[in-house]
Order: C-alpha cells, then structure tokens, then sequence
C-alpha cells in the first residue's frame, strides 16, 4: 500500500520527512511559503520588542519575530511563555506556523501586548543594555504591565504550547470568545462608521473636485452622498457594515463625480478592522466598563495611518478614531470615527 500524505490525497511523499511524517512535497513547500510570507511584511522585518533590523528568530506562540538578543531574553522566560523557534534552522510543526499566521506578526501582537505602554515608558533599542531589554521584555510577557490589570494571566500554567494572541485573548474573555467562535451565523457584529470629513484632496475637475466615499467589506459597498466643489469636504455621515465571519480590511476611495464621464479616482486606503475587533472581544460587554483605552492599530509603513489609532471604551461602546493618507494619490487625507457593535 502505498502512503499519502496526511494533509492531502497526494502519494508523492517528500523524502527527507516521509521516514518520520506522511507529507508531501507541495504541503512542506506551502507551509513554508506561509512564513516566509508573513515575515516579509515591514513590521515583521525588524524586531518586535527593540526594533531590529532582519530578525532571525520568532517567538512561536506569541506570534513575534525578534532579535537574537531578544531572542535570548525569550528562551529565558521559558516555553510556556514564549517557545523560541529559528526562522531558518529549527522545524517548524503546522501548529507553529499556523499560530504565527493567525497572529499576524509583530504588528498585531504588538497591539496587545503593548495596548496600554506609557508614554514614559520606552521600547528597547537595537543597542539597548541586556539589563533593560530583559526588564522590558519580562514586562510586556511574562507580568503582562502593559495590558488591563484585570486582565492579566496570573500564572504561567495559563499559557500552553499553542498560546497565541488568539488564545490571550480566549484567556481574558472565555465566555465572549467561545461564543464568537461557536457563532454559525454570517456575521459576527456590525459597524458604524462616521465618515467626518475629508482634508486637501485632490483637484480632478477644472479648480476642485465632487468628491464622494465609498467603503467596501466583501460583497458589501455603502456610499456618502456628494460634495460639490469642495476639496475639504465635512460630511458627517453614518455609514453601516456588516462584519462576516471571515473579514478582511475595509476598502476606502474617494471618487469626483462626473456627469458626462467616469468619475475619477481620488485616492483610496484600506482600514484593518483586526485590532479593534480583537480588542473588542478580548473585554467583552463594553457597557460594563469606564471610558478607557483598549487597544491600538499601529502606524506602519504597510498601512495608511497617519498616527497610530487607539481603540477606546466611550460612554460603553467601543470606538475609534483612523486619520489616512490616501494612496495612490498626489494629496488627501480622510478622518473617520469607526464603532463596533456585537451580536445579540
């Protein structure tokens, strides 16, 4: 009998790992490819905790890539903290390079583990001593100071070995997290956007332009209405998504209106829901909770922001606020107020 691989039909099993695993050749080529996918994206490209540039290590379940230095600083908290893993040497398991994808990065664990760093509070550098690159490090993961107080993991025995933001998360909010996951309904909550105006956009007819926005989440497109002659339009309108299941960024573009035309491109950007609904879910019902922060989407150099994005409890409804710089694009810049609303 011939074997076959234990991810897929295919009988042509890869040489070097069939002695000890039925796999084959395309399933070990694509679960790399996974990796070396996320670890080209800028944020990803330096360290998460100091900054460094090409980072060779990762911790597994956090969903992190770090320096050696750090890296070192990691191995240290143990691997039911943080499993230490090389990005060029070690074997990954599917486990390990799932968990990574599913993090997202640096970026996205970044969001959480450093939701609430003071402002007094500085990251390590690259040239940082090992005595406060240690101190910070043990800070951020092992007695979690820059998460909710509330929050944190009090023991190590919390952690596993498939700990992860996902599961961080699980940890803070059980009840909220399983119900989210259980859910078999379409979508998982809905959002109102305010979109608040528009600043030095670009001219598209003679002296200015009729701009109008457009916001798209999969099969779902909502528009503003349209502002005559105005490169600095207020508009102040609530547009409504549904956020399914399976979500990805929010698309924005700005248009000129045209009559007897197509209208014209006025720039565009992309909104990435994921740390606000992370957050979201990771504090359960906001109504329960005083006006606080809780959690941020970081400005990198892959995304539009203008200035980091925090994610807040106001009045008991989870908002916040996204400043863009519209792409492709010689000028403009958009102001929108987003806030999530749970399921019933």
């Amino acid at each position: 009998m011939v074997p076959t691989c234990q991810c897929c039909p295919c009988s042509f099993l890869f040489p070097n790992v069939c002695k000890f695993i039925a796999i084959c050749f395309y399933c070990v080529a694509g679960k790399a490819r996974k990796l070396k996918d996320l670890m080209l994206k800028s944020d990803n490209r330096v360290c998460a905790d100091c900054g460094a540039p090409d980072p060779k290590w990762a911790s597994a379940n956090i969903g992190v890539f770090l320096c050696l230095k750090c890296g070192d600083v990691h191995r240290a908290l143990g691997p039911d903290i943080s499993k230490v893993l090389s990005v060029t040497l070690d074997d990954w398991s599917d486990s390990d390079i799932d968990s990574m994808v599913e993090v997202g990065g640096n970026s996205y664990a970044n969001s959480i583990y450093e939701a609430f760093l003071p402002k007094d509070h500085p990251k390590p550098k690259m040239d940082s001593t090992m005595e406060y690159r240690t101190k910070y490090i043990r800070a951020k993961y092992e007695t979690q100071d820059f998460l909710k107080p509330s929050l944190r993991i009090s023991s190590k025995t919390s952690f596993d070995s498939t700990n992860s933001v996902k599961s961080v998360n699980s940890n803070f909010s059980s009840t909220s997290r399983k119900h989210v996951i259980e859910d078999t309904r379409e979508f998982v909550g809905e959002l109102n956007i305010t979109v608040v105006r528009g600043t030095q956009l670009a001219i598209r007819d003679m002296l200015t332009s009729d701009p109008y926005v457009i916001l798209t989440l999969g099969e779902q497109k909502v528009q503003t209405t349209v502002k005559k002659s105005d490169l600095n339009p207020v508009w102040n309108e609530v547009l409504k998504l549904s956020v399914p299941r399976n979500y990805g960024p929010i698309k924005l573009q700005v248009y000129d209106h045209d009559l007897f035309s197509a209208d014209d491109i006025m720039g565009e950007a992309e909104i990435d829901l994921q740390p606000m609904i992370t957050a979201a879910m990771a504090f359960g019902d906001p109504s329960r909770l005083g006006d606080m922060q809780i959690g941020r989407w970081f400005m990198t150099k892959d995304n539009a922001l203008m200035k980091d994005s925090t994610v807040n409890v106001v009045g008991g409804k989870v908002k916040q606020e996204v400043l863009l710089k519209l792409q492709n694009v010689e000028s403009g810049e958009m102001e929108l107020e987003v806030e999530w609303v749970p399921l019933l």
